[in-house]
């Protein structure tokens, strides 16, 4: 099973400390290496992002930062699993890598 695991944060101001950034690398590496990490990126801040919404036919676009937002995506990760629980051991192990926030994660559709 395929599982899409979206990390959600406060918006920081300030990129990735060298220490972060390293626990990040081995992690993704180990991920990759292991089989369990199939792809991952990380999200620059809000403010150079939009958003494009539809609702009763109208489309409209709100450029960012997304002041409204208690938390961004901050980034994803397309994960390999037995089961929603290994994907959430998984989601537990990268969330002690990263600052405080969340990971919603989400089954993929199997073809």
């Amino acid at each position: 099973m395929r599982f899409l695991s979206i990390y959600k944060s406060v918006e920081r101001q300030t990129p990735p400390t060298q220490e972060e950034m390293a626990a990040m690398g081995k992690l993704i590496e180990e991920g990759m290496k292991a089989g369990w990490l199939l792809s991952t990126e990380g999200c620059l801040p809000s403010s150079l992002g939009a958003r494009v919404r539809k609702s009763s036919g109208k489309v409209t676009v709100t450029d960012g930062p997304f002041t409204e937002s208690t938390e961004v995506v901050g980034g994803f990760a397309i994960l390999k699993a037995n089961s929603k629980e290994e994907a959430v051991e998984l989601a537990r192990n990268f969330l002690k890598a990263v600052a405080d926030g969340e990971c919603e994660l989400r089954q993929l559709y199997e073809m």
